[in-house]
Order: structure tokens, then sequence, then C-alpha cells
């Protein structure tokens, strides 16, 4: 064999070689899936929490503003009825004694007269209460989705619901969601 010919084997193998792995490739590439199966979907959300001002009106009940918070009035028309009423007892010395315990005894009684009298004398008034309170949601951020593709199983995070299959390119899932129909 001469040297020329050797040659021409060794490059006709060579070319063999190429074209071939260039089929078996090819074989390859047209041979992988296009679609996963789809075989679970798991909705992901997050709870959202938004305060609010919540408010009510109330009625609060207190003792009305009074002119004469130490009671004068009731001790001195008190004392003064008391005073009267003690003259009316007695005669001579006995008739002072009276007068004075009188008084001061009708001062006393007038005082808590009085007293009484203010404590029931109430204003009612309106206030309005209020108080933030949390309002919970939940907000879907995607799907989890489960998918088997050629014999094993994955898991990706869409935005979107899939139906039941995902696309494939490159061997690779596809996350991105699908054009919108028009």
């Amino acid at each position: 064999m001469d040297s020329s010919m050797i040659k021409g084997f060794v490059i006709g193998g060579i070319a063999m070689v190429v074209v071939s792995a260039g089929a078996v490739t090819g074989y390859k590439v047209m041979t992988k899936p296009k679609f996963a199966e789809v075989v679970g979907v798991q909705e992901v959300t997050e709870t959202v929490v938004t305060p609010r001002e919540e408010c009510h009106d109330v009625q609060v009940t207190k003792q009305a503003p009074t002119s004469d918070p130490n009671r004068v009035t009731g001790t001195v028309i008190g004392g003064v009825a008391g005073g009267l009423l003690g003259s009316t007892i007695g005669s001579g010395s006995g008739r002072t004694v009276a007068t004075i315990a009188g008084a001061a005894g009708g001062a006393y009684v007038g005082n808590q007269v009085q007293k009484s009298q203010q404590q029931k004398n109430t204003v009612t008034e309106t206030h309005q209460r209020c108080k933030t309170v949390n309002d919970t949601t939940q907000k879907l951020i995607g799907y989890d989705v489960t998918y088997k593709l050629e014999g094993k199983e994955g898991v990706v995070r869409t935005s979107f619901k899939p139906g039941p299959t995902l696309p494939v390119k490159d061997g690779q899932v596809i996350t991105t969601p699908p054009p919108a129909a028009g």
C-alpha cells in the first residue's frame, strides 16, 4: 500500500467518526423531551398583616363641676337653720348652749347634704376610644411544581399555575409564564 492510500483511509476514517458523532449528537438533540410531566402543584403563600385603626364611642359619666367645692353654702345654711332650731330649745344659758350645738350640728348636716347633692350631680360625655387591630390575609406568591423529566423528579417555583406539562429546552424546565392567548 502506498502512503497516499493510507492517508486516504485515515482521513476517511476520521471523517466517518466526525459524521457519526454528529449524527449521534443530532439524534440525542432530536430525542430530548420537549415537555416535563407535572405530578404535583402546591400553592405558595405569605401572610400579610395590615394594621388599621378601629374606633368606637363610649359614654363617660363624671361628677359635674361645682362652683362651691368646699360646700360653704350648705355649711352656712345648715348652721343658720340649726342655730335657729337650737334657740327654740331651753332657756337662759341652756338656750345659748342649744343654739351653739344646733348651729354646729346644722352646719355639719348642711355640709353633708350639699356633698350628697353634688355627688349625684353628674354629666355624661361621649369619648372616642381607638385601638389598632391587625387584619391578616394570605397572598399567593407562586406555585411549587413537582415534575417528572427523563425518569427523575424535580421541583421548580413558577409564578403561574401550570397545566399538565411544562416546556423543556436544552434539558431544563422553562418556568416563565406562557404567552397570553390573544
